[in-house]
C-alpha cells in the first residue's frame, strides 16, 4: 500500500526557480506575497495532506456513503477532516477579504490544491465546488445575495453546487426543462429534477448553496432562455442561519466506478425558492465562471491523481525482486534485482515523471496567467495573460485527465497482478482518475472548444498568441547549449502546429463536420507541444542551475534526463494525432449510422 508525501522539491522547483513567483507578485505590488509565506503555505498544506487527507483516501473508497431517508452520510473521518481544514482557514485562502477571505491569488494556492487532490481527490470535490459558486456569486450576484450567503460559504459553514445537468439535458443545455416561475416578489418558484450534482447532499455543512439552471415562462427556446438561481437547501432565517426547508430533496445518490465518497445525487427542486443570479436569459454566460474553475479544477485533480500513481510505482519498482538485469546484476546478494532496473519498466516510470513533472509546470503557469489577467496594473498585459489563459484552460482540463488515464493504468501494469487487487490501492486511482475525462464538459467538448472557439473564433490568433509565448521561452534559452536540440525540435514542431491549424481551418470553412473530426486529435497535439514547451523550460533553467553550481545537482541533472525522454520517446506522438486531424470527416461520416451493426 502506497504513502503519500507531497513532493515539495519539485512543488519548490517550479514556483520559486522556475516561475519566479516572488518576482511574480511583487511586479503587482504585492510584497506581502514573499517566499517565506509561500514556504509557510507549502510546509503546512504538506502536512495536512499527509496526515489529515491521505488517511482517509482508502477508507473512504472502502466504505463509501450511506443514502438514508434522503441524507447523504460521509464516510469516518470525513467530518472531522472538513472541520480542521475550516478551522484552520484553508478554506479562506483565496476568497476576497470583504466575505472574510484572505485574498490570496489563485495561483499562489494551486500547490495546495494539488496536494490536496492527491491526499483524497474524493474528500478535495467538496470545498473545491463550493469555491467556485463562491466565485461566480461574487461575480454575478446582487449585493443582497453576496451578503446573505458569501460569508458562510467562505468560512466553509455552508457549501455550494453546481446543478446543470438533467436526464433529458447533459452536454446540450438548450434541452433542460427546469422551470423558474415569478413569486411576486423578486423570488422565484423552482421545480425540476437535476442529475448528477457533485456533493448536492451531504453532512458535512449546515446549509448547501445550490447554483441551479432554469427556465423563466417568458424565457426563449435554446440556451438563450437559461437563467441563473440562487437555491438554498435551508433558507437563512432573520439571523442568517440555515432556517427552515426549501423544497430540496435528494432522490438518490449514484453507485459509482471511482470516487466512491463524493456523493453524485439526483435532486429534486419542488417549488423550491430562488433568486436571480445576473440578467435574466443570461444564466449560461454566468455559469461559465464556475465552469470554467471548476475545469481548471479538474485539471489539477488528474494532477494530484498521477503524481500519486507515479510514486506508488517507484516504491513498488524499487523495492519488488523480479528477474535479473540484462546486463547482469545489480544486486548480487539479493535472490533477484528490482524490477527497476528493466528498460520496459522505466519506460514506464520515466513517462509518468515526465507527464507528472512537466503537466505540474503547465498546471501553475496557467494560475500564473490566472492572476495576471486579474492582478497586472498593464491592461494589455491583463488582456494577454487572459486570452491565455482562456486558450490553456480546455487543455488543462483535458490533456491533464486524459494524462491521468494513462499514468494511473500504467501504475497497474507496473505493480503487476498486484495492481490488479485492491490491496495495493492502486486501482482505486485508476477507478478515480476515470471520472476526471467526463465532468465538467466532457473531453471532447474541451476539444471542440479549443479548435472551435478558441482557434477558429479566433481565426488562428489565439493559437498565433500561444507560438509567440513559446517562441519566448526558446528565445530564453537558446544560447543554452544543454538545450540547443530541444530548441530546435521544439521550433519545428511550432511549424508544424501552425501548418495544420491552417489546414483545418481551410478544411472546416468547407464543411463544418471537419472541426468536429479532427478536434480532438488537435487538442492532443497542442497539449504534447504545451508540454514539450514546459519541458524546454525545466530543462533549461535545470542547465542555468548545474552551470552556477547547485548542492543538490543530481535533482537538476534527473530534468535533463527527463526532458530528453520526453522529446524523444513521448513529443513523437504528435505526428499520429496530426495525421489523424488531417484524415478528415469522411472516414468518420460517410458510414450510416443504420450500417454500425448488421446482426
Amino acid at each position: 500500500m502506497y504513502t503519500y508525501r507531497a513532493p515539495l522539491r519539485d512543488i519548490r522547483f517550479v514556483v520559486q526557480e522556475l516561475l519566479h513567483i516572488e518576482d511574480h507578485y511583487r511586479g503587482f505590488g504585492r510584497e506581502e506575497l514573499n517566499q517565506e509565506l509561500l514556504e509557510g503555505i507549502l510546509e503546512e498544506g504538506a502536512k495536512f495532506a499527509e496526515t489529515v487527507l491521505a488517511p482517509t483516501n482508502r477508507a473512504g473508497d472502502e466504505h463509501g456513503l450511506r443514502f438514508e431517508d434522503g441524507k447523504v452520510f460521509t464516510p469516518p473521518g470525513f467530518k472531522e477532516a472538513y472541520d480542521r481544514y475550516c478551522q484552520d482557514g484553508w478554506i479562506t485562502m483565496t476568497a476576497d477579504p470583504e466575505w472574510g477571505g484572505q485574498g490570496l491569488p489563485a495561483g499562489f494556492a494551486l500547490a495546495f490544491g494539488e496536494m490536496q487532490c492527491s491526499g483524497n481527490m474524493a474528500w478535495k470535490m467538496y470545498s473545491g465546488l463550493t469555491e467556485s459558486a463562491g466565485l461566480t456569486l461574487a461575480a454575478h450576484g446582487s449585493d443582497e445575495l453576496k451578503r446573505r450567503y458569501l460569508p458562510k460559504m467562505v468560512s466553509g459553514e455552508w457549501s455550494g453546487t453546481m446543478c446543470l445537468t438533467e436526464a433529458n439535458s447533459g452536454t446540450d443545455l438548450g434541452l433542460l426543462r427546469t422551470r423558474a416561475v415569478p413569486r411576486g416578489d423578486g423570488s422565484f418558484a423552482i421545480t425540476g429534477t437535476k442529475i448528477y450534482i457533485t456533493a448536492g447532499e451531504h453532512d458535512l455543512t449546515s446549509n448547501i448553496v445550490h447554483l441551479v439552471l432554469a427556465r423563466t415562462p417568458d424565457g426563449p427556446p435554446g440556451t438563450k432562455g437559461i437563467s441563473l438561481f440562487v437555491v438554498p437547501k435551508f433558507l437563512p432565517d432573520a439571523d442568517g442561519n440555515a432556517g427552515p426547508a426549501n423544497g430540496v430533496s435528494c432522490g438518490s445518490i449514484e453507485e459509482k466506478m471511482g470516487i466512491h465518497a463524493s456523493p453524485t445525487c439526483v435532486l429534486h427542486f419542488n417549488e423550491s425558492v430562488g433568486w436571480l443570479v445576473g440578467k435574466e436569459n443570461e444564466g449560461l454566460s454566468c455559469m461559465f465562471t464556475m465552469m470554467n474553475h471548476a475545469r481548471l479544477g479538474v485539471g489539477l485533480q488528474g494532477q494530484g491523481l498521477s503524481e500519486l500513481a507515479w510514486q506508488a510505482s517507484l516504491a513498488y519498482a524499487t523495492d519488488r525482486l523480479q528477474g535479473r538485469s540484462l546486463t547482469g546484476p545489480k544486486q548480487p546478494d539479493k535472490p533477484a534485482d528490482p524490477i527497476i532496473v528493466h528498460p520496459d519498466v522505466r519506460r514506464m516510470l520515466l513517462t509518468q515523471k515526465a507527464f507528472v513533472e512537466g503537466g505540474r509546470v503547465l498546471a501553475f503557469l496557467t494560475g500564473r496567467e490566472i492572476d495576471g489577467s486579474h492582478m497586472n496594473p498593464d491592461p494589455e498585459a491583463r488582456k494577454r495573460s487572459d486570452h491565455l489563459v482562456a486558450f490553456l484552460t480546455p487543455i488543462v482540463k483535458a490533456f491533464l485527465t486524459d494524462v491521468a488515464v494513462e499514468v494511473t493504468s500504467l501504475a497497474v501494469q507496473v505493480h503487476g497482478g498486484a495492481g490488479f487487487i485492491r490491496e495495493t490501492g492502486v486501482e482505486q486511482l485508476m477507478r478515480d482518475a476515470r471520472i476526471t475525462p467526463i465532468y465538467e464538459g466532457t473531453n471532447g467538448i474541451q476539444a471542440l472548444d479549443l479548435l472551435g472557439r478558441k482557434v477558429f473564433g479566433t481565426r488562428g490568433k489565439s493559437q498565433q498568441m500561444m507560438v509567440g509565448r513559446i517562441r519566448e521561452t526558446i528565445a530564453e534559452f537558446k544560447d543554452v547549449q544543454e538545450v540547443a536540440e530541444l530548441s530546435a525540435e521544439l521550433g519545428r514542431r511550432l511549424e508544424q502546429w501552425d501548418k495544420l491549424t491552417l489546414e483545418l481551418g481551410m478544411a472546416a470553412m468547407k464543411n463544418p463536420d471537419e472541426a468536429g473530426a479532427a478536434a480532438t486529435d488537435y487538442l492532443q497535439f497542442a497539449g504534447y507541444v504545451c508540454l514539450a514547451w514546459c519541458w524546454l523550460a525545466s530543462a533549461g533553467e535545470a542547465a542555468k542551475r548545474l552551470a552556477a553550481g547547485v548542492d543538490d545537482p543530481d535533482f537538476y541533472k534527473a530534468k535533463l534526463v527527463t526532458a530528453r525522454f520526453y522529446f524523444d520517446r513521448l513529443l513523437p506522438r504528435v505526428d499520429a494525432h496530426a495525421s489523424a486531424a488531417r484524415a478528415g470527416a469522411a472516414g468518420l461520416m460517410d458510414l450510416p449510422a443504420e450500417h454500425f451493426s448488421f446482426s
